[in-house]
């Protein structure tokens, strides 16, 4: 008989009624456990009704200091921040904080791979899985990709093999780490939620932080916030990277992939693939790949399985295709190509974008900003693309304010810049101004929270504006 779950009986409150915290509220009554949610927003805004979740007692609308009555743990969904005043009442009657990512770790019977970073988190989570599932591997895909997995753990096996994305958000309030942790690339995000680029880094190192001697990190070699990340491994240590040939992980050697060391089945250099081989855009795609190849091959170090040979990494890659709102083509139209690249919410990704492009570009961007510098991304999109539209209102915290404030101690041309308000607006201002061989993207540099629910309603509503063009 399965031991008693030593959440069963407690009173536990969800902050948050996301997709977190709505399976949360499905599977904590499973386990024994008595549900409270709170919400700033109403029923209505949320969209559900109460009697979806039976048992549950709700607190919408506000954070009444009622809530906390009983109250035995408190799980926080990624959109909430921590500075709420109500949890500094919980803090001072020691109440501990936790969410779904660590509520499932916890329990998970199958070995973690955790993966997270600046850029890059789902691309990678994604190819791993095809590479697992290429080796025989039966492969759970979740954590911040979208799914919270612990509704999942009752169909969860040892034998199986679970890939998590985790975001500094879950991260920070996090005390145990995977077995496989990868620190794909740390640079400034988010700093309108951690306030300093060391509170951000520290929620990401704890990916790392709390693994064991048996334990495997795998660290981008060519970033240096990831690669810092060095002196908190405890177990091994491997590494990707394109420039410099790690002795253990994988690196690029002229135009090929290769994996070695732990994350070779037989600890000797491999081949992958050829560069040309991968079927994704830009050298930050490349770094993907070799992060998932590196993570995968290591996996067996630490949860003594077989290896992954490389022939299902070669053939994963092969197959692979950009994950919707990553550098993903909507629709050529007259020669112009449309491209959505929602997922750019910080100047890292924009210009990750740019740089993965040699044909002319009308470059969209806009949205809300996170207090994330701008020069370097504007400067380059003013080198890079034949005209930049801005769109989204002005305010304190909009990347249109910031953007107009810099083209004007900038040397700009005249048409060289578009002023709209709205996403609509920019896709007819490109629509206009596109010719023959030019690439159209959308890639903002800002969050979406301004007009959107999440960049996914972002990008949705850019393929929806192209197609009725």
């Amino acid at each position: 008989m399965p031991s008693r779950d030593y959440l069963s009986g407690k009173r536990i409150i969800i902050f948050g009624f996301g997709r977190q915290g709505r399976a949360l509220a499905r599977w904590l009554p499973t386990i024994g456990a008595e549900v409270v949610v709170t919400d700033s927003r109403g029923a209505k805004e949320l969209g559900i009704r109460r009697s979806q979740y039976p048992g549950a007692r709700f607190f919408l609308r506000g954070h009444p200091e009622e809530v906390l009555i009983g109250a035995k743990a408190i799980c926080v969904s990624g959109g909430v921040p921590l500075d709420l005043p109500i949890f500094e009442l919980a803090r001072k009657r020691n109440i501990p904080f936790t969410n779904d990512a660590q509520l499932f770790i916890e329990r998970c019977p199958a070995p973690v791979i955790g993966i997270t970073g600046s850029a890059g988190k789902t691309t990678t989570a994604a190819l791993v899985t095809k590479i697992l599932k290429a080796a025989g591997y039966r492969v759970w895909l979740g954590g911040n990709i979208g799914n919270p997995l612990v509704e999942d753990l009752a169909k969860i096996t040892k034998n199986d093999v679970v890939v998590m994305e985790l975001s500094s958000f879950q991260l920070e309030l996090m005390s145990n780490s995977p077995q496989v942790a990868a620190l794909l690339n740390l640079t400034p995000n988010h700093l309108d939620r951690h306030g300093t680029l060391e509170r951000y880094a520290a929620a990401k190192a704890n990916i790392i932080r709390f693994q064991t001697q048996t334990d495997v990190a795998v660290l981008g070699w060519d970033d240096s916030g990831s690669r810092a990340m060095e002196q908190l491994v405890r177990g091994e240590l491997s590494a990707f990277s394109a420039y410099d040939l790690v002795p253990d992980g994988a690196f690029l050697l002229g135009n090929r992939v290769f994996v070695a060391g732990s994350a070779s089945y037989d600890s000797t250099p491999h081949v992958v693939c050829p560069r040309d081989e991968i079927p994704l855009r830009g050298d930050h795609n490349v770094a993907n790949v070799l992060a998932a190849c590196a993570i995968s091959g290591s996996m067996g170090l630490a949860i003594d399985r077989p290896g992954v040979m490389p022939e299902a990494m070669r053939e994963a890659i092969r197959a692979f295709r950009p994950v919707e709102h990553r550098l993903e083509t909507v629709r050529r139209i007259a020669g112009v190509t449309y491209v959505n690249d929602s997922i750019a919410t910080a100047p890292e990704r924009l210009i990750a974008a740019l740089q993965s492009y040699d044909e002319p570009l009308i470059l969209l961007i806009g949205g809300a900003d996170k207090d994330l510098p701008w020069e370097v991304a504007l400067q380059l999109a003013l080198a890079k693309a034949r005209h930049v539209i801005v769109f989204g209102k002005e305010g304190e915290k909009q990347v249109l304010t910031k953007v107009l404030k810099l083209l004007s101690l900038m040397t700009v041309r005249d048409d060289q810049v578009s002023r709209t308000q709205t996403l609509e607006e920019a896709v007819h201002r490109a629509s206009e101004v596109a010719q023959d061989g030019d690439v159209v993207l959308l890639s903002p540099g800002g969050t979406s929270y301004d007009a959107y629910a999440d960049f996914a309603e972002r990008g949705d509503h850019f393929r929806q504006l192209v197609s009725a063009l």
